[in-house]
């Protein structure tokens, strides 16, 4: 099956199976040489990249809608749409593999409506984008309508600039590891190998690529000299204002980008304790850990039942970096536009806030919590953390002054785009002594 074919398989399990992108590309069947997988990868991502856009124009081009058992047709459809409409794909390349994925899709008959289809949006692209965007801000945005409205509500000054940040493609941005080299001998390395990258804004060992590699190109990589983390996520070890012999906790860690990036930035810690509630996942944090010559003590368990591994020794420092919508990661992750729905949202802010009541006991007398989410949404956010102050007097928010994100009525947010960041949120929370 060629790589048009294999793109709609595997679109089929994220727009009607709700399975995520990252575990369908993961699991797809052996067969197609490395070239043809980076395809594959390009073609699933920009077509839910794009996804609320394309259905609006291939609507228009269907005379009447394709039968469920045709969904992996019609997910061909839209990948044959965003060759033509986003990509540099010669028209007739992407027409031809297109119309030939349809009968290595087992459709014979599909072939001559594929072609027609695909011909007729090139006859009539202008007329057929402009009354899409036209008929609604979903089109128009490539972003659900609750996800649009709700930005609205949150964000009236900057959610058309949020939205158009989702549709971008996200920069590759890395994080030296300084126990084993600086940002400038690393950037000085790369160089040497004629790769374009700068420092990245806001950070002490971020670097940013002009284009991305696959990790195994990197130099250092399997030795751990360097990780692949955006801007925003390398903010939390700064934020945590970390010291020699502290206690420190990293709950809900996986895949422990930021518990590395705790250990490379303090290496004179008492103790890193990093829990996570599902034992595969914490496979990866020690993976992570053990590429880059770290460690740390792992726990299974649920951070909101802090019993089942806690030893009751006080942390002076606690990073509890919650479950969330993951609306702030929209670049990266372009799945979560069909996977995440506005009912998800309610029970996420319930869990978050059992994770708060349950890990600030474990803080010390003086210590700081620090709350992170990949959210762009106040209610996850600024209205979480500002219930929880509301119910918890030896608290105090020492969110500081910085000069990146924008102070929110409580902590600091980032939208996706600004500084070469994801969007993220961040709040310091004291406990009094």
């Amino acid at each position: 099956m060629n790589a048009r074919g294999r793109a709609a398989c595997l679109l089929v399990r994220v727009v009607d199976d709700g399975q995520s992108l990252t575990d369908a590309l993961a699991r797809q069947p052996p067969g197609l040489d490395l070239q043809q997988q980076r395809l594959v990868q390009e073609l699933c991502y920009g077509t839910l990249r794009w996804y609320y856009q394309l259905v609006a124009v291939l609507d228009q081009l269907l005379k009447k809608p394709l039968k469920r058992r045709d969904s992996d047709l019609r997910c061909l459809l839209l990948v044959g749409l965003y060759q033509l409409m986003h990509t540099r794909v010669p028209s007739h390349v992407a027409v031809h593999e297109t119309v030939q994925a349809s009968r290595e899709l087992g459709k014979e008959w599909a072939a001559g409506l594929v072609n027609a289809v695909l011909r007729n949006y090139q006859r009539q692209s202008a007329s057929l984008l402009a009354a899409a965007v036209e008929a609604s801000l979903v089109a128009r945005h490539a972003h659900p309508e609750w996800f649009i409205q709700q930005l609205q509500t949150d964000w009236p000054e900057n959610w058309e600039a949020i939205l158009n940040a989702g549709n971008q493609r996200p920069p590759f941005s890395l994080r030296v590891n300084q126990r084993k080299s600086g940002r400038d001998a690393y950037l000085d390395n790369l160089r040497n190998q004629d790769i374009n990258a700068r420092p990245l804004p806001h950070t002490r060992q971020g670097v940013l690529l002009e284009s991305p590699l696959p990790v195994s190109s990197l130099p250092g990589f399997a030795e751990g000299v360097v990780s692949v983390q955006d801007a925003a996520a390398q903010q939390a070890a700064e934020l945590l204002d970390l010291r020699s012999g502290q206690y420190v906790l990293d709950a809900c860690a996986a895949p422990g980008g930021k518990t590395a990036h705790i250990l490379e930035t303090e290496p004179g810690l008492a103790s890193l304790t990093a829990v996570d509630i599902d034992a595969q996942r914490t496979g990866l944090i020690e993976d992570n850990l053990a590429r880059l010559g770290l460690a740390a003590n792992l726990r299974i368990g649920d951070a909101a039942a802090p019993d089942s591994w806690w030893d009751g020794r006080p942390f002076d420092r606690i990073l509890l970096d919650v479950p969330c919508s993951a609306t702030g990661v929209i670049r990266r992750h372009p799945d979560i536009k069909l996977l995440r729905r506005q009912n998800d949202i309610p029970a996420l802010v319930v869990r978050q806030a059992r994770l708060l009541d349950a890990v600030w006991p474990l803080l010390a007398a003086g210590g700081m919590l620090l709350y992170s989410t990949c959210s762009v949404l106040a209610e996850e956010n600024e209205q979480q953390v500002g219930r929880f102050l509301s119910g918890c007097t030896e608290a105090v928010d020492v969110t500081p002054e910085l000069p990146w994100g924008r102070a929110a009525g409580h902590g600091r947010q980032v939208f996706p785009g600004e500084d070469e960041m994801d969007g993220f949120y961040y709040a310091c929370l004291r406990k009094a002594t």
